[in-house]
């Protein structure tokens, strides 16, 4: 696909990931009902009410690339595909139970290992990221869309690190003390890709967790921005693996943390 194909599947997704961003909030506010999935992790009838708004949608652009959504993945099923998508209706489920703002909506469309378009939406934020390319990531906020690029928000003296957990283990202290991190801030889902996108922050580290459904949107929004996506040990991080789990994580903002 060349980017003009892909920018016009991207866009194709803005006015969904709106609409079921809308959904998410007025489903929470007529009241959940939540089930414990096998694994179990909570999933409630807002992420299955998500989950489909945006895959009937990518079906619609689509029709022949195979979807693989966290909500209907059969795990006994070896991923064989070399395009495809990704989807997490909801990825933070348990902040959205409880009524938080950093839950996240995701759709990435992952041709030969890497994630190439992607759609983040954060309904209770009013923010809206998506991607189609390399120098092309965009932020929807206030009804303005404006390309983001990871230049550096905060004061050039100070480093600021983004974490899943109040306490890192040390493996992770000390990745980032590598990088002369000066202060550690605990987020939520595939928000924190975003954030590094925009340059709001500046690094995150993480072992080996999660699914590939949790991180390629917020990856390819990241890395498309200019962002560093890598393993811990420096490796290149790739998608499409036959279990869908993912290695550790290392993203920076930029080579140089402090310009």
């Amino acid at each position: 696909m060349n980017k003009e194909e892909l920018k016009k599947i991207a866009e194709g997704l803005i006015e969904t990931f709106d609409f079921a961003g809308k959904e998410s909030i007025r489903i929470f506010k007529e009241g959940l009902k939540i089930e414990i999935k096998d694994d179990k992790s909570p999933v409630s009838n807002g992420d299955l009410r998500v989950n489909d708004l945006i895959t009937k949608n990518i079906l619609k652009l689509t029709p022949n690339i195979p979807i693989v959504s966290e909500e209907t993945v059969d795990l006994n099923k070896k991923n064989k595909s070399k395009i495809f998508w990704l989807i997490d209706p909801i990825d933070g489920t348990k902040e959205y139970i409880a009524g938080k703002d950093e839950y996240t909506l995701n759709a990435a469309l992952v041709i030969d290992t890497v994630p190439v378009v992607g759609l983040v939406g954060v309904p209770k934020k009013n923010r809206l990221f998506f991607t189609y390319g390399l120098g092309e990531s965009y932020l929807i906020e206030d009804n303005k869309t404006k390309k983001i690029s990871c230049e550096k928000k905060q004061p050039k003296d100070q480093i600021v690190a983004l974490s899943s957990v109040v306490k890192p283990s040390d493996i992770i202290l000390n990745k980032l003390k590598e990088y002369n991190v000066t202060s550690i801030v605990k987020m939520a889902s595939s928000y924190k890709f975003c954030v590094i996108a925009t340059g709001e922050f500046d690094i995150y580290a993480a072992r080996e967790r999660a699914n590939e459904w949790d991180y390629a949107a917020g990856h390819a929004v990241a890395q498309n921005a200019g962002a560093i996506i890598k393993t811990l040990d420096e490796k290149p991080f790739l998608y499409g693996k036959e279990d869908y789990r993912n290695p550790s994580l290392l993203i920076k903002r930029s080579k140089n943390l402090n310009d």
